[in-house]
């Protein structure tokens, strides 16, 4: 009896020969790769023909097609040929960016669109003016505050300043968060006006 437990114990240690092997499980059908490109902040300049709609189509084309628009400046830069520049500010993955400057380019009024950021480091400025209430004390430290950040006071009360500033977008960021607690009221922004380095448009140095 106990050689017959002992015949059938190693018999259970051998595999099966005839067990079909483990099938891996399928995969999902609906499985989607995950996209772990990162997202930038770019600068885009676009020169467009200066007529009416034209800046509705450009900015119809980053709604439409749920583009992320952080600034956007545009003025006449050139009056003899009728032409302006919109300056944008967006972010995306590289391929988004990539897909709004051809649909750009595919505009009819628009002449050419420069990635600044991608060209080279751009020379980049905004203007705000921050109105901040100031009393006693804070209105003191508010005045230090403005010429450590080089900002001007263009309007003054006995309650209140309105400091203009100007430089990067990081140093106006800057300069609202210092004055946030010593009486911030309005702030208005004229958004981001860029150029590219170098002696040719689009060229970086």
């Amino acid at each position: 009896m106990a050689r017959m437990i002992k015949g059938m114990s190693k018999a259970a240690k051998k595999p099966a020969a005839n067990l079909p092997a483990a099938v891996p499980q399928p995969a999902s059908a609906y499985f989607i790769e995950e996209n772990h490109d990162r997202t930038e902040r770019h600068t885009l300049s676009v020169l467009v023909d200066n007529e009416p709609g034209v800046l509705a189509r450009v900015i119809g084309l980053f709604s439409g097609r749920g583009y992320n628009i952080e600034s956007l400046t545009v003025s006449e830069t050139e009056h003899a040929a009728r032409l302006s520049r919109i300056t944008i500010v967006t972010t995306g993955t590289p391929m988004v960016l990539t897909q709004i400057r051809h649909q750009l380019e595919r505009l009819v009024p628009v002449h050419s669109v420069t990635d600044l950021t991608a060209t080279g480091r751009p020379l980049e400025r905004e203007l705000a003016l921050v109105k901040v209430a100031g009393r006693g004390q804070e209105r003191v430290e508010a005045l230090q505050l403005a010429g450590a950040y080089e900002a001007t006071v263009v309007d003054a009360t006995t309650s209140h300043f309105v400091f203009q500033v100007t430089g990067s977008t990081t140093k106006v960021d800057e300069f609202v968060a210092v004055m946030m607690p010593l009486g911030l009221i309005e702030i208005c922004r004229t958004g981001v006006a860029a150029i590219a380095r170098g002696p040719l448009p689009g060229a970086s140095a």
